[in-house]
């Protein structure tokens, strides 16, 4: 049998691919990250795994224009709190439009893409970031 590379290990973890948490079934909100416990129902909830669709809307958000030495190649950066489809929140960077171009309200997906490399040529994680679902053509 082959070895396996650091690659291919990490492929194999679903939720890095995924947006993945819970919902209560009981109350029928939904978490992410999971709880342990749905915080409405308490014990009387009844939570399930859930995948999120990874679509939502920018519900505030801030332009970065001094980061980090791992993240200055893309400076500037915009970082978001998205409210998912499913009503819960997260926050992620905003790839693929122009920082300036950026309004709350925006509809926006999840796509996966590299966060950080270590060392030169070392082991790279990746995770979600979310991108416009249209085409921004500018300001008006």
């Amino acid at each position: 049998m082959a070895e396996q590379g650091v690659a291919q290990v990490w492929r194999r973890i679903r939720s890095m691919y995924r947006i993945e948490g819970n919902k209560c079934v009981t109350c029928d909100t939904h978490f992410f990250p999971p709880r342990p416990v749905c915080p409405e129902c308490r014990r009387k909830g009844n939570l399930e795994n859930y995948t999120f669709k990874g679509l939502g809307s920018i519900y505030t958000f801030s332009i970065v224009r001094q980061a980090p030495d791992d993240f200055k190649r893309q400076m500037p950066y915009v970082i978001a709190q998205i409210e998912l489809d499913e009503g819960t929140r997260l926050t992620a960077q905003i790839v693929n439009i122009d920082p300036e171009d950026v309004e709350i309200g925006m509809r926006v997906r999840a796509c996966f893409r590299k966060i950080k490399e270590f060392g030169h040529g070392g082991i790279i994680v990746y995770g979600y970031k979310f991108e416009p679902t249209m085409k921004v053509t500018g300001h008006e």
